[in-house]
This record gives C-alpha cells, sequence and structure tokens, in this order.
C-alpha cells in the first residue's frame, strides 16, 4: 500500500505542475527576507492571511523585522501592533522566543546545523509544532521537509492518503527525495488549490478530484 501511495503522491505532483491553474505559484509566499518568513509562519496559524498582512506591515513599519528588533520590544507593545491576527497574545510569547532563539543562532548559519538538531531546537520554542518548524526548515533552512498542513490534509484524503504528521512526511520523502524546489513547489501548489477549491467547496472542478474520477 506504502508504494501505491508513493505513486500516487508523485502523479498528483506532475498532474499540479501542469495546471495552469495552480502552477507558476511557486513563489506565493510574499517576503523580502527569511527572518519575515519565520514571524510570518507563526502569525499565519489559525488566521486568514488578510490579517496577517496588517499585522507584517505593522511590524514593518515600526522596523521590528529582525530578530534582535524583537527581541527587545516589550511584549505588550508587540501585541498591540500584532493584534490583528487571531490569538496575538499567544502569538506575541511564540515570535519573540523565536526571535531570542535567531539572535543567538543567525539564519545564515541555519544550513550548516544539523537537520535534526534544528528541528528539535524549533520544537522545543514555545508555539513551534511540526508546521511551523518544517515551514521553518524548508523556506528558511533549505531542508527537505513537507508541510503538512489543514490544506495538505484535506487534499491527500481525497486522494485515499491519511496518517499521522510523520507516516506522511515519510511518503512525502519516499516520493520526493531531497528535492527542496519540489517540496516548496508541491507546497504551494497545494495551499493555492486549497484556497481556490476546498475553501470554496468547488471539488466538482478540482484537478485532484477530477484525477480520481
Amino acid at each position: 500500500m506504502g508504494s501505491s501511495k508513493v505513486s500516487i503522491i508523485k502523479e498528483a505532483y506532475e498532474l499540479l505542475s501542469d495546471n495552469p491553474e495552480v502552477a507558476g505559484w511557486e513563489a506565493w509566499w510574499p517576503a523580502e527576507g527569511p527572518f519575515e518568513r519565520v514571524v510570518g509562519a507563526i502569525l499565519t496559524q489559525q488566521t486568514r492571511w488578510e490579517n496577517v498582512d496588517k499585522a507584517m506591515s505593522a511590524l514593518k513599519e515600526n522596523g521590528l523585522l529582525s530578530p534582535e528588533a524583537l527581541s527587545s520590544v516589550p511584549l505588550s507593545g508587540l501585541e498591540m501592533i500584532i493584534r490583528p491576527v487571531g490569538f496575538y497574545r499567544q502569538k506575541a510569547v511564540y515570535i519573540k522566543g523565536v526571535a531570542e532563539y535567531f539572535s543567538q543562532h543567525p539564519i545564515e548559519d541555519l544550513h550548516s546545523m544539523p537537520p535534526s538538531r534544528l528541528r528539535e531546537d524549533l520544537l522545543g520554542l514555545p508555539g513551534i509544532g511540526n508546521e511551523t518548524a518544517d515551514v521553518i526548515m524548508l523556506y528558511v533552512a533549505g531542508h527537505p521537509r513537507f508541510i503538512v498542513d489543514a490544506y495538505a490534509r484535506r487534499i491527500l484524503e481525497c486522494v485515499g492518503i491519511t496518517g499521522s504528521y510523520d507516516e506522511i512526511q515519510a511518503l512525502f520523502k519516499m516520493a520526493l527525495g531531497d528535492d527542496v524546489e519540489k517540496y516548496r513547489r508541491y507546497h504551494a501548489y497545494i495551499v493555492e488549490l486549497g484556497k481556490r477549491h476546498c475553501n470554496k467547496k468547488r471539488c466538482d472542478c478540482c484537478a485532484v478530484k477530477k484525477y480520481l474520477e
């Protein structure tokens, strides 16, 4: 059964790569630098991107999109700045923790850190779970990790693939190997497909749904 799931993952990737509706969205995540992606990964938890964009703009206007600036800003001040996002008080704590970590471990050094050590460090920070850790691993440190987010789970279920986070991660490892760009593209395709179809319950014209028929 594992091999058939791997084949489905490969076929779905090719299908989405040829789909003009989502192909070309590889750079879907607007960010001017790697640390901005780290902050965005935390802010976007259980929040609409429109609200994240407002919070990111406010952080930028206040000169707070660097580890040093965020680690020194008072928590109460940070809470007010990111207030547009859901759970802003908790996220302020999470962002401060990440900023302090990256103040001590510069982002440019992450590529040379053993992936297992980096992921263990990230998961030890407040508010950083598997999904957010893998966003940082993939988009910031450049390690091949698939992001098993809500869109991915919903779309994978449509093709009969379920399992724990680690089980799905292992399937993608077998399907994609260590090709970081494929992981990024695949994630971007799934996010765009989910926004266009899953959010609007447009299953009848979904490329993955048609693949099943």
